[in-house]
């Protein structure tokens, strides 16, 4: 069996045996939920997991995948769109990322109630503080600080929303705190990306000169590359996003292993307990799939991220026979405060786990492009 017969197998697996079967208030995919025993609320991981149904949905017109995400999100935004388990006074950017879901699901559906919901998201954003640079703070417990996962989930909500309020200054806002996160967190020597930006430089993983973190976390860098590929397709006549997320495709493809994937800190493919992380490695390909698709990137960029997906396919995902599929390798979570201190030490401590959206939505987002990008829908 090659690897798109896998990976094809592999999405359908995990549409009948972990999307469709889901309880909205405990889906199978959110581990985190699981593993802490979190109370069912709005959150950012299923929002994931919403976007990659709606992306597949939209590939292969299957129904069930419409009426799940339905049901699903219904579960959390009630009939005048509002969302009762979200806090606005969190200021939590994590919860502007099911904003593309309510778009999606209006176009699609054509419903008020999901136009109303994208509508209360967007009149957050307005009071969200910003640090002196005109960025979001990245969350109300994160005073000042900007980190690249923030990118992914506001900017492309952002810049959707702009065009069906025709209010494009949203639009500028957005893609002007992309180039300010380029010129403030991108290294000049490697092309990566920090991972959190302290303007207040106190916090203890902060470097007392730049606000930087110290280490390129993987999955940070692969939210920003998918911030970066969608906001391709949403502005297909921008010239300057599809530059900014080439040069970073191409640095991360000098750390890629020889079989394609990427290390949890790629900068480090010597150091002892350095790891194939599965989920920035399939953010990487979808990115890198995506904006080729999109004929903004050649076929080397292609060819970096058909190879580190089909290597997760082949590596990291256990087949056993009608069973859900396992894909390994994904980092549970990261971030950065004064006990999370952003050392490489911390990034390979944190919990390694399974089967978790933050790898399976990537996985099906990868694949939907590689199908939309040419390949025979099996």
């Amino acid at each position: 069996m090659n690897y798109i017969s896998q990976l094809s197998e592999a999405v359908k697996l995990y549409t009948e045996k972990v999307i469709l079967p889901s309880d909205p208030l405990y889906p199978l995919w959110n581990r985190e939920n699981f593993i802490f025993r979190k109370q069912p609320k709005w959150n950012y991981i299923d929002s994931c997991m919403i976007n990659a149904v709606l992306n597949f949905y939209e590939l292969n017109r299957d129904e069930r995948l419409l009426n799940f995400a339905i049901g699903f999100t219904s579960a959390y935004v009630d009939e005048n769109g509002g969302i009762p388990t979200m806090n606005p006074s969190d200021f939590n950017l994590d919860s502007i990322n099911g904003g593309k879901n309510m778009l999606a699901l209006y176009r699609l559906t054509g419903n008020e109630r999901w136009l109303k919901a994208a509508d209360k998201l967007a009149d957050l954003l307005v009071s969200q503080p910003r640090l002196k640079c005109g960025n979001f703070w990245h969350k109300a417990i994160y005073p000042r600080q900007i980190w690249l996962d923030g990118s992914y989930m506001a900017f492309p909500f952002m810049a959707e929303y702009a065009g069906i309020s025709e209010n494009s200054v949203i639009c500028e806002d957005a893609l002007s705190q992309l180039r300010t996160i380029r010129r403030l967190m991108c290294d000049n020597k490697t092309g990566l990306y920090y991972h959190g930006y302290d303007e207040t430089r106190t916090m203890k993983w902060a470097d007392p000169k730049t606000g930087l973190s110290h280490e390129f976390w993987l999955r940070s860098m692969g939210w920003l590359c998918a911030s970066m590929a969608d906001l391709c397709e949403i502005l297909p006549n921008n010239l300057e996003i599809p530059k900014m997320l080439f040069e970073l495709l191409k640095a991360l493809t000098s750390y890629t292993a020889q079989d394609g994937t990427l290390l949890q800190l790629p900068a480090y493919p010597d150091l002892p307990g350095n790891y194939p992380e599965t989920s920035g490695t399939l953010l990487f390909a979808y990115s890198a799939l995506k904006l080729y698709r999109l004929r903004k990137a050649n076929k080397e960029i292609k060819n970096a991220g058909e190879k580190a997906l089909s290597a997760v396919i082949e590596k990291y995902i256990v087949f056993e026979k009608d069973r859900i599929p396992v894909l390994k390798n994904i980092c549970l979570m990261a971030g950065l405060d004064n006990n999370r201190i952003g050392s490489a030490e911390y990034y390979l401590s944190e919990s390694v786990t399974e089967n978790d959206a933050k790898g399976i939505a990537p996985l099906i987002m990868a694949y939907t492009e590689l199908m939309k990008g040419g390949c025979i829908y099996e």
